[in-house]
Parts: structure tokens; C-alpha cells; sequence
């Protein structure tokens, strides 16, 4: 019997768990006809997508996008603070 080599760009990753949820998650791999470790590796995936989705998107009432939008298309006159903070800017770009 061949047995196939292991690429050598693969990460290790282990978890301690009850055997209740191993149970649960065997079940639920079962039902799908998948390995245990195809289904745990796919489960995960794809939250951790949804995880940095969730918290890389902006999601904006309809005012505050109006408000957005406003801002961007009619933005107010620099204030002092501003071109203080500009001038500083370029004081230390310029170096």
C-alpha cells in the first residue's frame, strides 16, 4: 500500500474537547459524508471568514451614509487644528 506523502507546507492544529462534542461534530460529519477532519477544517473556515467579514465591513444606518456622502461630496473648510496638524505633517515628511 502507497501511502501519500504529507506536503510540506501543512500546519498542525489540535484540540482538546469532550468526547460529547467529538460525538457531535463525527454526527454532523457523517450526515455530510465527510471526514471528521475535512468537516471540523471547513466548519472552521468558514467562520473565521464570516468572523473578519463581520468585523471588516462597515455597515451604515441611511443617515449616517447620507451623512457620508454629504461629508464627501461638500467637505467642510480645514480648521486651525487641521492645518496646524498639516504643517506639522510636512515639517517631518520634508526631513
Amino acid at each position: 500500500m502507497d501511502v501519500a506523502p504529507i506536503p510540506k507546507q501543512i500546519a498542525r492544529l489540535e484540540a482538546r474537547i469532550t468526547p460529547e462534542t467529538k460525538a457531535l461534530l463525527q454526527k454532523a460529519a457523517d450526515l455530510e459524508g465527510r471526514t471528521l477532519t475535512d468537516f471540523v477544517i471547513a466548519s472552521v473556515q468558514a467562520e473565521a471568514l464570516r468572523v473578519i467579514e463581520r468585523h471588516q465591513t462597515l455597515k451604515l444606518s441611511m443617515g449616517d451614509a447620507e451623512a457620508f456622502v454629504d461629508a464627501l461630496l461638500n467637505p467642510p473648510k480645514p480648521n486651525d487644528a487641521l492645518k496646524a496638524a498639516a504643517l506639522r505633517y510636512k515639517q517631518v515628511i520634508s526631513v
